[in-house]
């Protein structure tokens, strides 16, 4: 088993992810090699070194965009395992170069940023060009043998569905649009249960290798959401169906709105799945459910 862990990144998902290491860590009752890469720059530098819980961690200050795939590998191929939360916002061709490196460096477990819908069943030009990359990085590892890899499949971040900006939920408005159907559904993981079930995967046993794992903290569909908005803030909802006619006309009109291209491709199939077929569910993991998730992080608007 792996003593050695390297997170890239220190947003929402990499600091879950540190966390539960650090809980596994405890759990095992013995030191395990964390380490995590922050931007050269990075203010959350002094924050680690201030966190006593973090006490011992490796600090891997590198640009990934900047350095070479040879400087990256020399980083990576200090580590038995390396668990990618860099997201999209990096930019394009990023997770292909980060996992360049990572088989160069000749990991020896690799997870990649993969923690949302199921790529393989959505395919290639779709309305979101990031989900192509996401497959780009899937052929990569499957025509190897050298690193093996898992592949965590969470669906939706919990915390997008409330951004005002995303539009599926307007807490301002007291608004909830329905993605292509009030019936579709869409699976929801909080990053907490991301880092936990990631960690969980990880170690194991028998030990999961080089294949995706289906993981979530609800399924719920529109109709749904909305019938819980109204329970949950004490008052009626007004509810809107975005159907896809719609959703394409948006993104033809501003192609270059990010958001109009997840709402469209939130609509595809590929964005959920049932709760008894995921790895939390098969093992008796518990986790936070959109009703918990909501009154733990909305605090002061549910009723």
């Amino acid at each position: 088993m792996e003593k050695s862990f390297l997170v890239i990144g220190t947003g929402e998902v990499g600091l879950a992810m540190l966390n539960s290491l650090y809980d596994q860590q405890e759990k095992l009752g013995r030191p395990l090699t964390i380490g995590v890469l922050v931007q050269p720059v990075s203010s959350f530098i002094d924050e680690l070194h201030a966190n006593k819980r973090y006490a011992g961690i490796r600090i891997e200050a590198v640009d990934l965009v900047k350095e070479s795939n040879e400087t990256l590998a020399s980083v990576f191929g200090r580590y038995d395992t390396v668990i990618c939360c860099s997201g999209f916002s990096i930019g394009a061709g990023m997770q292909v170069k980060i996992t360049q490196a990572v088989l160069a460096a000749g990991v020896r477990k690799y997870i990649p940023w993969q923690f949302g819908a199921d790529y393989d069943r959505i395919g290639r030009g779709s309305a979101q060009p990031v989900f192509d990359e996401q497959l780009e990085v899937r052929d990569m590892l499957r025509a190897q043998q050298k690193t093996h890899w898992v592949i965590v499949s969470t669906g939706m971040i919990t915390s997008f569905l409330f951004r005002e900006d995303f539009g599926v939920i307007s807490l301002k408005d007291r608004m909830v649009r329905a993605l292509g159907d009030w019936q579709h559904s869409l699976t929801l993981t909080a990053c907490e249960d991301i880092g936990a079930l990631t960690v969980a995967i990880l170690f194991h046993d028998p030990e999961v290798l080089d294949e995706v794992v289906f993981v979530a903290g609800d399924t719920v569909s529109f109709e749904e959401i909305g019938k819980l908005m109204d329970l949950l803030f004490g008052g009626e909802f007004k509810k809107t169906l975005w159907d896809v006619p719609h959703l394409h006309k948006k993104l033809e009109e501003e192609p270059h709105d990010v958001f109009n291209r997840y709402r469209l491709v939130f609509t595809h199939p590929g964005v959920t799945w049932s709760m008894d077929e995921t790895f939390n569910y098969q093992n008796k993991i518990p986790t936070v459910g959109l009703s918990q998730w909501a009154k733990e992080n909305l605090s002061g608007t549910v009723a």
